[in-house]
């Protein structure tokens, strides 16, 4: 059996604590009124030329470089448009050979343009002050952005660990069902891990609630008026889908995943626990035929989830390819805290079975999902940045001016250092080339959760500072608390697995 190290339990309730005070103090210092926020941008344009108030101006630049591209876009549309009004009007002048040609071509800018001009509308409306038109409109939009600053922070990482678990608990079901003989020496670090599931969703939930009373301005699509034509916030596309996204319909679908989820979280560990005690295989093929309903579930859930969660900040832009991309991002990120955590629980003389041959698989599913998120990350960006649709590209566009760092970073981060490090099949049996991998993994794939939430919620005001950190630290702290509690809780080994002397002595 397990004993928890009384450092590591001390260490963990150190982050949580540091991690609460942190962001309390986020939520204290965001501003309270637009007045304060007036003075915030006043004193940035005080400073201009120091280097506080040149990253001001950036970031402004940034932002009306990216409403003006869609500007841009908009007024070609807008002038095509015209012309086919000025087509319907003298079409008893025009020639008919003229209209046959003319026509349709107008007839197609004349649909597109109502599209366009929404989303421009709602451009203009994120970054009207940086043509300087409306200083109190602005100074609103910020006093938005800055109190949704530590919320943002806040969700992402508790995002960020929920669906970490969620990743260990999906590459549990499959090693059920794909009867893999490798794999049952770890099937207690993986009931380990995701023992986090249930604190993580309670969390996580309370989240969404408090969105949908208007406790901050994260999700767009909740704001006030958006789908009243009569109300100054109406928004036309984000009213299109509210059959869709309204609140009642988003938080009914999150407690039914949610709870789907934990449902076959507590029913494997239990039927798994309970093998090790029968004669029979009776529990076993009871996992086996519940973790195959749980992979459809999960395929179908996993996919509405991300829309729901995830790509809704943005609700004017979508990608057929957003639900696998989050899947490769979570997936990953689970299958390195099972390498962590067992390498971590093997150096302190635990886990006598596991040898550097499931030290290697775990590294050489960590390299090839990694290899798999490049892929999709590519497909995505290349497919909508080369079509150059206006409602389509300013989702990239956005982030490559507002977000440049993060954001290429987070492709350095999740390929180039995999790739470089893991692709040598010496080193995926190093367990301190490991640790190196998955700690630059995990924080590439944070960052890429914070590329995804944070241009939607917080805009150009973005910066890693104390909220940020602060969040990490806490949901670090209360999983490592979960997990290594619920890995006392039980066994190390699961002993009457029909695989495990198969596991025990495998060898590659």
């Amino acid at each position: 059996m397990y004993t928890f190290s009384s450092k590591l339990k001390t260490f963990s309730f150190i982050l949580m604590a540091v991690g609460i005070l942190g962001i309390g103090y986020g939520f204290l210092k965001a501003p309270k009124n637009i007045e304060e926020v007036e003075a915030l941008l006043a004193k940035e344009a005080s400073e201009h030329g120091g280097g506080h108030g040149e990253a001001a101006a950036a970031h402004h630049e940034a932002a009306a470089e990216a409403t003006h591209h869609v500007e841009s876009e908009a007024v070609h549309h807008e002038e095509a448009a015209a012309a086919s009004a000025e087509v319907a009007v003298n079409k008893d002048s025009v020639v008919s050979s003229k209209d046959s040609v003319i026509a349709p071509e107008a007839k197609s800018e004349e649909a597109h343009a109502p599209a366009v001009k929404d989303e421009v509308k709602n451009e203009k409306h994120a970054e009207v002050s940086h043509e300087g038109h409306d200083p109190k409109a602005h100074a609103k939009h910020v006093l938005h952005q800055l109190q949704n600053k530590p919320w943002s922070a806040l969700y992402v990482a508790c995002i960020f660990f929920l669906l970490l678990s969620m990743g260990v608990l999906a590459f549990y079901a499959i090693q059920q069902v794909a009867q893999a003989g490798w794999s049952p020496v770890l099937f207690r670090v993986m009931q380990g891990i995701t023992a986090y599931l249930p604190a993580g969703s309670i969390i996580f939930f309370i989240i969404l609630v408090l969105c949908g009373l208007h406790f901050n301005h994260i999700f767009v699509w909740l704001g006030e008026g958006v789908t009243d034509p009569s109300h100054a916030n109406y928004d036309a596309i984000i009213a299109g889908k509210s059959g869709y996204l309204n609140f009642p319909f988003w938080i009914a679908r999150a407690f039914i995943f949610l709870l789907g989820w934990n449902l076959y979280r507590h029913y494997s560990a239990k039927n798994c626990l309970a093998q090790d005690e029968a004669n029979d295989d009776l529990y076993y093929k009871k996992n086996f035929k519940i973790s195959a309903g749980f992979l459809v579930f999960f395929i179908v859930s996993e996919s509405i989830m991300s829309w729901d969660w995830i790509m809704s900040f943005d609700p004017h832009w979508f990608s057929t390819l957003f639900g696998w991309y989050v899947f490769a991002s979570f997936f990953v990120s689970g299958i390195t805290s099972i390498a962590l955590v067992t390498i971590y629980l093997k150096s302190k003389g635990y886990l006598e079975y596991v040898n550097t041959s499931h030290i290697h698989d775990l590294a050489k599913f960590m390299f090839g999902i990694s290899v798999f998120w490049t892929y999709l990350w590519f497909s995505q960006f290349m497919l909508i940045w080369y079509a150059n649709i206006p409602e389509e590209v300013t989702y990239f566009v956005t982030r490559i001016q507002l977000y440049n760092l993060p954001f290429f970073g987070a492709v350095v981060m999740n390929f180039v250092f995999p790739l470089l490090i893991l692709i040598n099949t010496d080193f995926k049996r190093l367990n301190w080339v490991i640790v190196m991998a998955g700690i630059v993994i995990l924080l590439g794939h944070y960052v890429d959760f914070f590329n995804m939430i944070m241009p939607g919620t917080v805009g150009d005001q973005w910066f890693i500072g104390v909220p940020e950190i602060a969040s990490i630290l806490f949901f670090l702290g209360l999983f490592i608390f979960v997990v290594f509690t619920a890995l006392t809780k039980a066994p190390l080994l699961a002993k009457r697995n029909p695989f495990i002397e198969e596991s025990k002595h495998f060898h590659y």
